[in-house]
């Protein structure tokens, strides 16, 4: 154990079920809202002024935020693009892996049934020499990480 070194944060990829794995829509800049929240409920007890006792109530998970380089034709775009100009919703399940330097996952997170609710374009700059990015945003029910 005197020669561990934890994980780079860098190293990762996003899977899509229903898109190629290996593909463009798998390659993002940045993912953040892998938490979860336990919430709890505060009930006095009668007689008891010193404190509250603190009940776990559910599970709260924020939404999942993905930042990559534009890309013009994805598949991935389409799919965001049918949810929020049609408003037709499929439902999909996610992996986002920690990888190792053999490109060997070590830790996954499966998200299970994402829909996007957001899709953003950084602004455009003339005086700006940088890449256009893309933000995708989605709610899911919840995760489960995998070793």
């Amino acid at each position: 154990m005197g020669n561990y070194y934890p994980p780079v944060g860098f190293h990762f990829t996003v899977e899509f079920a229903g898109f190629d794995s290996k593909g463009i829509d798998s390659q993002f800049q940045s993912v953040s809202g892998l938490t979860v929240t336990l919430e709890t409920e505060e009930i006095a007890e009668g007689g008891e002024n010193r404190f509250k006792h603190k009940f776990p109530v559910k599970t709260k998970y924020p939404n999942l935020v993905l930042k990559r380089g534009m890309i013009v034709n994805s598949d991935l775009i389409k799919w965001c693009k049918d949810a929020m100009e049609n408003f037709e919703f499929e439902l999909k399940d996610l992996t986002i892996k920690l990888l190792n330097e053999e490109h060997e996952p070590l830790k996954t997170w499966n998200i299970v049934r994402a829909f996007p609710v957001k899709w953003a374009v950084d602004d455009f700059n003339a005086q700006e020499s940088k890449l256009v990015l893309e933000t995708l945003e989605l709610s899911y029910q919840y995760f489960k990480t995998i070793n």
